[in-house]
Parts: C-alpha cells; sequence; structure tokens
C-alpha cells in the first residue's frame, strides 16, 4: 500500500523549511516564488521561515553547548541553564524539547 501523495504546496514547504534549517546554500529560496505561484499567503510562507530558523538556531546552541561541555570551556557555574531567546528551560540531554519562536509559535 502506498502512502498518499502531498499536495505540492506541502512539499514546497517543507523543502523551504529544511532548506533553511540545514544551512543550504540554496536556502529554499526556489520554492519562495512555487508557494506565491500557488497562492499560499506570505503569512504562512513566514511562519515557515520563522520555525525553520528557530529549530536550525537551536541546533547550534544545543551542538555549541555540547562542544563546551566536552571541552570544559566553560566554568559550570557560567554554563546557562535557561535558553537566551526563551524562558523555558534547555533539555541538555538532547531530546525532543524545543522552545516556542519568538513571535511564540510552537515548532514541536
Amino acid at each position: 500500500m502506498s502512502a498518499p501523495e502531498l499536495h505540492s504546496s506541502i512539499v514546497a514547504l517543507v523543502s523551504l523549511a529544511s532548506g533553511i534549517a540545514s544551512k543550504h546554500p540554496d536556502m529554499g529560496l526556489c520554492q519562495l516564488d512555487k508557494l506565491r505561484n500557488m497562492g499560499v499567503a506570505d503569512e504562512q510562507i513566514a511562519s515557515v521561515i520563522e520555525i525553520a530558523r528557530h529549530i536550525r538556531d537551536e541546533a547550534a546552541r544545543k551542538l555549541d553547548t555540547a562542544f563546551d561541555t566536552a571541552a570544559d570551556i566553560l566554568q559550570p557555574s557560567a554554563k546557562p541553564a535557561i535558553d537566551s531567546t526563551s524562558s523555558e528551560p534547555r533539555n541538555e540531554a538532547g531530546g525532543g524539547c524545543c522552545a516556542s519562536t519568538v513571535s511564540g509559535q510552537r515548532c514541536c
């Protein structure tokens, strides 16, 4: 049994988001025209961009923290317990939790 095919606008949104989150050199820019031609609202595109950037930036912070911990660069008392862009505690174990975006959108 095959899975149902995704609508082309969903594929374009996923491609845009993954390009941004993965720091792909093209950043999903080719998807913008496709999405606009399909009638996807700029507000929806902006939301996807915000979430993708948030995930990308959160991943970078977690990698930096893990590296600093492994390299013992920061003193234990200097290590932040709270994400600098959120009031939610960090999930230092690297689990699936994530904080809201700046505008309050949940990414998970």
